[in-house]
């Protein structure tokens, strides 16, 4: 089966909030500095351990936004390096969050980062769950925003899945299919459902389908906002690390050792033919 390790999953599933002043030609009086703006810069800019110090700075007067920063930057801390203790303490940090002091665009950023805990802590379903939850109200940030988001959820689904018994695990799979094939319906340009039909379909065991949906994965990776930059490497990798070798697999029985090989020779002579013709120019 796939391994979603193929997938790589963006970070941060979208930035934090910065209060922006609108210009005005004579203020009748000059706008309340935001004492978080310097930790929400370091957030945005990928400077998260700056972040979090500067939230620290401001907890005891701001309180439940800045907590907020310190527990999704500490997340962030925690995808590269795996540390046990910054997932602890970025979990402590949002624990403590009292939602009725943020605002409804906080409350977003709370929910990612719960989901982001959950994922951690390898609670998968518990992840998808809170992730499905707002995947309407983020689709007002734009399709970018939405895009990631469904990005984890449908990689917290997958994981889920994984630990099923092997009877329940098609329904499943077949369900994340169907769900991605409509959210194309919905929206042509989504990289993450692009992906995810090709991804699911191969962990259906549907190879045939896992590579047509590839195909038209990499065709559409024209229509996303980056033009297939991160959505064609990860169809990449899935071809040619699992569909391709599986395909090769279930002739074998068949087909000599030589045989075999001439037809992986042939099949990714065939993947690259096509990505050359739908290279960018």
């Amino acid at each position: 089966m796939a391994d979603t390790a193929f997938r790589r999953l963006a970070a941060p599933v979208f930035a934090m909030l910065v209060l922006a002043v609108p210009a005005a030609a004579q203020p009748a009086a000059p706008a309340a500095a935001d004492p978080l703006a310097p930790a929400r810069a370091d957030y945005n800019a990928g400077r998260f351990e700056e972040a979090i110090q500067a939230a620290k700075g401001v907890l005891d007067t701001v309180g439940a936004p800045a907590s907020l920063i310190i527990g999704r930057a500490g997340l962030e801390q925690f995808r590269t390096t795996a540390d046990a203790a910054q997932l602890a303490a970025a979990r402590a940090a949002l624990s403590h969050v009292d939602a009725s002091q943020l605002s409804a665009r906080d409350r977003l950023d709370l929910v990612v980062g719960l989901g982001e805990a959950l994922f951690f802590d390898e609670h998968y379903q518990a992840a998808a769950d809170l992730f499905e939850s707002i995947l309407d109200d983020v689709a007002a940030l734009g399709p970018g925003p939405r895009d990631q988001l469904l990005d984890w959820w449908a990689t917290a689904v997958d994981r889920h899945v994984r630990g099923l018994p092997v009877d329940k695990r098609a329904e499943a799979f077949d369900r994340l299919v169907a769900r991605m094939e409509a959210e194309l319906r919905k929206d042509p340009t989504s990289a993450a459902a692009a992906y995810w039909v090709a991804a699911a379909s191969f962990a259906r065991g549907h190879i045939e389908r896992a590579w047509d949906a590839a195909v038209a994965g990499w065709v559409r990776g024209i229509l996303t906002v980056d033009r297939g930059m991160a959505l064609r490497p990860d169809l990449d990798r899935l071809v040619r690390d699992a569909i391709i070798p599986e395909r090769v697999k279930r002739i074998q029985s068949t087909a000599s050792n030589g045989e075999a090989q001439a037809t992986e020779a042939s099949l990714l002579a065939e993947w690259a033919l096509f990505k050359e013709q739908w290279a960018k120019p």
